[in-house]
């Protein structure tokens, strides 16, 4: 399932997204793709994931462990990381400055 890993911008109202996958069980996923343009989804309790994308930026992301948030129909589901000592964890928990936002692009550019 595709959805939107949010990092806090310090001072900022628009967070940060690493638009990301996430691996859920097989009932989870059903249950999700049954009531993906219903608007009682938003009503469906956190569903555990596992992180599936690798983001090059940071140690190891692949399996990270994840609560899937649904949102209301046309909004992707939010991705909340575990709150662990992971730095993308970090991130999310903690908020970043703008200037780390100017990093983070640069260091993808890098990346390619």
């Amino acid at each position: 399932m595709n959805g939107c890993l949010e990092i806090p911008i310090i001072g900022e109202d628009d967070p940060f997204i690493w638009n990301v996958w996430v691996s859920l069980s097989p009932n989870n996923f059903f249950k999700v793709i049954d009531l993906w343009d219903e608007p009682t989804r938003i009503d469906l309790d956190s569903m555990f994931g596992w992180l599936s994308t690798e983001l090059p930026i940071y140690p190891d992301t692949i399996n990270l462990k994840t609560n899937v948030h649904m949102r209301a129909v046309g909004i992707r589901p939010l991705i909340e990381l575990e709150p662990t000592n992971h730095p993308l964890a970090m991130e999310q928990r903690n908020g970043i400055t703008r200037l780390r936002v100017d990093d983070i692009f640069r260091l993808i550019e890098r990346n390619g």
